[in-house]
């Protein structure tokens, strides 16, 4: 291990390791998570490329155990003690109790056993003991897919055997789930305000080998430049012609303007619009407007 970046198929890694494609995901997120793994996307056209620290890995295989905890510090909770009787009366069998501290137990001088209700002392601590329930598509990639599928798009695709077919096709071969996601949020930049290339937004289009093999370098290559928005900014007309015309002093100027006016007004007066003919100069300040509008909400989106 000398730090080098590798290239390994999801088939290589299970033909070297005996993991299914469940577990190598399952795997990688763990080491990932523990620092001694690395991945990231390499070369032209761009594949997943996995790197092991082996100062992490060192550091971890050296770490001293952690020292046993002594059995006698823990308190007993589920034994149970008969408390032990001097006088004449026969004991009770049933009256026990639980043990919960290590304290010795209480003996009877004399008098009747006393008889000691039995309470469920284990139901309360299941409940409080349990676990968060994981997600559903915790450990299938497939399914995680299909989920933010639906999410992203607001559909409400069924994981039948036609949909899981597209998805598996590719999972099965060297993709992860993760690059699928990555190309469903692309696209979904691309396509969700557009009426018809919207239909498009489902598994056969996004998930069909040919497709995919176009699809995924565009959307690491919008995810490497920070996941610019495409979607055209929503253009307050009335805003925009009220500015025109106080430009163009036709309307009091004494408001306060927006910063997206003010940028508009300099960009118009560097290009001498308020000279030109009132159509020229409307259309000219239009596409300024529009095009300012855009440049503002691509820098909000990526600050």
């Amino acid at each position: 291990m000398d730090g080098s970046w590798i290239y390994k198929t999801q088939s290589e890694i299970k033909r070297e390791t005996g993991l299914s494609r469940d577990e190598q995901e399952t795997a990688r997120k763990r080491l990932i998570a523990i620092g001694v793994l690395e991945e990231d996307l390499r070369g032209v056209p761009a594949t997943l490329h996995y790197r092991v620290n082996a100062e992490r890995l060192e550091t971890l295989l050296l770490a001293p155990e952690p020292k046993p905890r002594q059995i006698a510090a823990t308190p007993q909770t589920r034994l149970r003690h008969v408390r032990k009787q001097e006088c004449g009366s026969s004991t009770n069998k049933i009256a026990v109790t639980p043990q919960t501290s290590m304290g010795e137990p209480t003996q009877q001088a004399c008098g009747d056993a006393p008889i000691f209700l039995l309470g469920d002392y284990t139901e309360n601590t299941q409940r409080e003991c349990q676990a968060d329930e994981l997600p559903d598509d915790f450990d299938d990639p497939a399914l995680r897919v299909l989920n933010h599928l639906n999410k992203t798009t607001g559909a409400a695709f069924q994981d039948g055997k036609t949909t899981m077919g597209f998805i598996n096709g590719l999972l099965v071969d060297e993709y992860v789930a993760d690059e699928l996601i990555l190309v469903i949020d692309h696209r979904a930049d691309l396509w969700s305000d557009d009426m018809k290339m919207s239909q498009h937004l489902c598994p056969k289009t996004l998930f069909s080998f040919e497709n995919f093999e176009g699809y995924l370098p565009l959307a690491r290559k919008w995810d490497a430049e920070g996941r610019p928005s495409s979607r055209a900014p929503v253009i307050d007309c009335s805003e925009r012609d009220a500015a025109h015309k106080r430009f163009l002093g036709q309307a009091a100027n004494l408001i306060l303007k927006s910063p997206l006016e003010i940028c508009v007004r300099k960009l118009a007066s560097n290009a001498s619009v308020g000279g030109l003919s009132p159509e020229a100069s409307k259309r000219a300040w239009d596409r300024l407007w529009a095009e300012q509008a855009a440049r503002m909400q691509k820098n909000e989106l990526s600050a």
